[in-house]
């Protein structure tokens, strides 16, 4: 284990002398500089893991030395204490209220002298070690939040005669918030938004299980006998997905309370067709014109709550550039800097007009919400979906 490095700023030899035997006799090593300026390389040539630092210097004093290391991301933690005259109390609160960690009167006494770079060491080391932590936290979030962007679609399916868009931002590293879009068997389309609740890293594991099952129940035909894979309609594929991902987490996961509000559209490509479940999610909108047909109101519990939920699907008939639009509550719930919510209005609003475009009205709703909520925190994560008939 290597030696505390402490640097000794004093332009009086006979102050530098004495602090260094006596620092030396307590296995420190020690650097020394005579003026503000020299202190300033030697922080950056020497990198100490303490400062003595007198106040007053020629070239540049003490007050400025400070000024310029805690103004500095890379030298503002290491902690710094003053040097001054018993009588100079006024200097002392100065360098504090700049700050320095600690300050040693003259002429010096070695007991305070070691006790109080002792305790400015610990406290340096301590806060070392937290440092050490949070980075290594940061970089296992960041390993988190690639993996989870994996369990969202890399891009979106292209089909003939529709439009399809996303738009997704997480409140924090990771998100509770998924959505999907993928093709069924028979090659018509399913797209799902969902909101686990919660927020971290429990709603954000508990997010790629949902988004995972309802996908895999969705596609994959070893759900279903062989008689229900020639019969099944996507009505009964996503009613299916939906109750078996409702049972797996309620029985799996029961004890840990954890639901999604989900919702789920299964869109004929052929006759224009969308069949769709509400799991308690906010009312997914239909745009015609410019302007809010209707909603799609919820018609199911959220997922995980009741093991026999029943999951019922409604059907709407969409006509050329109907646009369906679904969203978590991270949209209406959003905040500006004075707490007001942006809401429905504010949703609606941003609606009124809006060409039939996913891509559009996707950024449409973007640069609303963001004139709205200005600097304030993003408290909620924030998932949008927009699928367009265009033919």
């Amino acid at each position: 284990m290597t030696s505390p490095k402490i640097l000794i700023v004093d332009d009086e030899p006979f102050n530098v002398d004495y602090l260094e035997q006596e620092l030396e006799e307590s296995d420190y090593e020690t650097v020394s500089a005579s003026n503000g300026r020299d202190a300033l390389d030697k922080v950056e040539s020497e990198s100490p893991d303490l400062i003595l630092l007198d106040i007053m210097m020629p070239v540049m004093d003490g007050f400025e030395v400070l000024s310029h290391l805690k103004a500095n991301p890379s030298t503002c933690d290491i902690p710094i204490i003053v040097i001054s005259a018993n009588n100079d109390l006024q200097s002392v609160v100065r360098g504090i209220q700049l700050g320095a960690e600690d300050y040693l009167p003259k002429p010096f006494e070695p007991t305070l002298l070691h006790a109080r770079i002792a305790a400015s060491l610990e406290k340096k080391r301590l806060h070392d070690l937290e440092q050490r932590y949070l980075k290594g936290l940061e970089r296992e979030l960041d390993i988190a939040r690639d993996i989870q962007k994996s369990f969202l679609p890399s891009h979106l399916p292209h089909v003939n005669g529709w439009k399809v868009g996303a738009y997704f931002k997480a409140a924090r590293e990771v998100a509770g918030d998924f959505y999907d879009a993928f093709l069924l068997p028979d090659g018509n389309l399913v797209c799902v938004v969902g909101d686990v609740c919660g927020k971290g890293v429990g709603a954000a594991l508990f997010m790629t299980l949902f988004r995972s099952l309802i996908r895999a129940a969705c596609t994959m035909d070893v759900f279903y006998s062989r008689k229900e894979m020639r019969t099944l309609s996507p009505n009964d594929r996503i009613a299916k997905a939906m109750s078996f991902t409702n049972r797996y987490i309620y029985e799996a996961h029961g004890d840990s309370s954890m639901f999604a509000t989900v919702f789920i559209g299964a869109f004929n490509l052929q006759d224009g067709t969308l069949a769709y479940i509400n799991c308690g999610n906010e009312p997914a909108l239909v745009l015609r014109a410019g302007c809010v047909l209707t909603t799609l109101k919820p018609t199911a519990p959220a997922v995980g709550i009741f093991p026999d939920a029943l999951f019922e699907t409604k059907e709407i008939v969409m006509e050329k550039d109907d646009l369906i639009l679904a969203f978590t509550d991270g949209i209406p719930d959003a905040q500006n800097g004075l707490g007001e919510s942006f809401d429905m209005k504010g949703l609606l609003n941003a609606l009124n007009g809006a060409v039939a475009d996913p891509t559009l009205v996707l950024k449409r709703i973007e640069d609303q919400l963001h004139l709205f909520v200005g600097d304030a925190d993003q408290f909620d994560d924030i998932t949008l979906m927009a699928v367009m008939k265009n033919s």
